[in-house]
């Protein structure tokens, strides 16, 4: 069978499979214990030396679990120790002792008093959730901010879609660690996640290569990676909106449209990074005369959301979701992380206006080549996605190493996608040839 994104299934699978998977398996884990015990000793941000001194371990009891079951393939390789149930059962010891427990961990020493034990946009998240009580608008006017003292006035911005706030709701309602922005952050990826595996399995019940180990993989790159895993646990909020994604495009390459459509919409309603991918849907869904079915969720949610907002207060909308992100706030977003698009519009002369023509010209290159190209996969939906988040990422002029973790996802998601397109599973005869162009070139 010819596959539907070829530039993924003929380098990586060949890497992902060696040793029954269990090679990527004890080098994911062992790096990642590397860069969480680095965290440790070298980071400035006192919550993230905190999930490093507890991710260390986890990951260091994954990798040494790793190498047993390789130490055991090598013997045997068809021991069930050495099986994707066994490599399910790792991953999720990894996943409690790198992401789980540190949110919880955090969470109760913050409710002990700790304050040091929160990113930004928990407290943030929390004060919003407060505010869509008290106002019906989670937003603070640019006069109402400027009234805060200056070193609260960062604190007064919330740069997120509306939906965001529904996460700190728990938190006004009840002071409790359990209450906390982050264990609901946590619980909804979890269900969201265990969602969309449930569907790549029962969409690929009869596939010959095995689905659990592509959504394996998949799992791993949404949440153990160290830059998801770090993320969750001491902030969280592109965790949920990541999972939503991964799902609309599950639920495309499963062939329900509409789904796919409320699931990205769901996204669009708590952050503008789900809004590019929810345009990649609507153009797939586009080319299988299922444009409207995405459209109805993706663009009929969000505006929902946004609606209520729009008629209490636009311009505090505005301050918080456009320009505050683009610079234009009362103060500047601390996302700044070195990247190209940062470096280039603080040491060259005229630097933001070359980075955003830069940025912009990307955007019409990808806006062009799905003109031209469609994505006629969910798999090279999941690829356009992955490669456009990561050079605009690149490019941005605020933007942050965590931020990463969208591209990386959707990329390493695509295979798991790539065998569960039904389009896949009439034979190579009927549709090789169509699939064949249907990724990057």
């Amino acid at each position: 069978m010819t596959s539907a994104v070829p530039g993924v299934r003929r380098g990586w699978p060949a890497l992902d499979n060696a040793a029954g998977g269990l090679a990527v398996d004890l080098a994911l884990y062992a790096a990642s214990a590397g860069f969480a015990a680095v965290t440790t000793l070298t980071s400035t941000i006192a919550p993230h030396r905190a999930w490093g001194g507890v991710a260390t371990a986890g990951y260091l009891v994954a990798a040494v679990a790793a190498t047993a079951q390789l130490l055991i393939w090598r013997r045997r390789p068809g021991s069930p120790l050495t099986g994707l149930s066994t490599r399910w059962m790792v991953a999720g010891l990894a996943a409690t002792t790198t992401v789980l427990l540190p949110v919880l961990w955090q969470s109760i020493e913050r409710a002990l008093g700790r304050t040091d034990r929160a990113q930004e946009e928990v407290i943030v998240i929390e004060d919003s959730g407060r505010r869509l009580i008290e106002t019906g608008t989670p937003y603070l006017s640019r006069e109402a901010i400027a009234a805060l003292p200056t070193s609260e006035q960062l604190f007064g911005y919330t740069p997120y879609q509306p939906g965001m706030a529904l996460f700190g709701l728990p938190r006004a309602i009840v002071d409790t660690a359990l209450t906390d922005a982050r264990v609901w952050f946590a619980l909804a990826t979890v269900v969201i996640l265990a969602l969309a595996g449930r569907t790549l399995w029962r969409a690929g019940a009869r596939d010959p290569h095995r689905p659990g180990d592509a959504i394996l993989r998949g799992v791993q790159a949404a949440t153990i990676l160290p830059v998801s895993a770090l993320t969750l646990a001491t902030g969280g909020d592109d965790l949920p909106v990541l999972a939503l994604c991964l799902l609309a495009l599950t639920l495309a390459a499963a062939g329900r449209p509409g789904r796919a459509g409320a699931a990205v919409g769901l996204a669009a309603a708590l952050k503008l990074f789900a809004w590019p991918v929810a345009v990649v849907l609507a153009v797939w869904g586009a080319t299988r005369s299922s444009g409207r079915r995405v459209l109805v969720g993706a663009l009929g949610l969000p505006v929902i959301a946004l609606l209520p907002v729009l008629l209490i207060d636009p311009d505090a909308l505005i301050e918080n979701v456009l320009r505050f992100p683009l610079g234009q706030g009362l103060v500047t977003s601390p996302a700044q992380s070195p990247l190209p698009g940062h470096l280039i519009s603080t040491g060259l002369p005229a630097g933001r206006i070359l980075a955003g023509g830069l940025l912009l010209a990307v955007g019409l290159a990808f806006a062009l080549r799905l003109t031209r190209r469609p994505p006629r996969t969910a798999a090279a939906a999941s690829l356009i996605c992955g490669y456009g988040l990561l050079v605009a990422l690149l490019l941005m002029p605020a933007s942050r190493f965590g931020y990463l973790l969208y591209p990386l996802a959707f990329l390493i998601w695509a295979p798991a996608l790539a065998r569960r397109n039904p389009a896949t599973r009439h034979g190579a005869g009927s549709h090789g040839v169509h699939l064949r162009g249907d990724h990057l070139s």
